[in-house]
């Protein structure tokens, strides 16, 4: 009898612990969702002259693999460098780049 008490015990502490876990990780994404900038997915045409000048002086040999926008104007390009290797950089509208980590 007093083993099947154990056994109980045992199950209810592991069913509360795991529920535990779960709402604990479920705070720590919605964190990490909320301080991440919107970007959207556009169409390399959509880039500004002066952002594609920069491109052009910068990283004459790349190839623009994607491009997105957010709200405030800033550009989050990814480069495809010569060697096949991806960089992600950042711009605004007017060509400046912004650093960002």
């Amino acid at each position: 009898m007093k083993n099947y008490a154990i056994l109980v015990l045992l199950a209810l502490g592991m069913m509360f612990n795991v529920t535990a876990m779960t709402v604990s990780n479920t705070v720590e994404i919605e964190a990490v969702m909320n301080t991440v900038d919107e970007y959207v997915k556009i169409k390399s045409n959509q880039l500004t002259p002066p952002v594609i000048d920069e491109i052009l002086k910068q990283y004459p040999t790349s190839k623009l693999g994607a491009a997105y926008k957010n709200d405030k104007g800033e550009f989050k390009l990814v480069m495809v460098l010569k060697s096949g290797t991806r960089r992600i950089v950042y711009i605004d509208q007017h060509g400046n780049w912004i650093n960002k980590k």
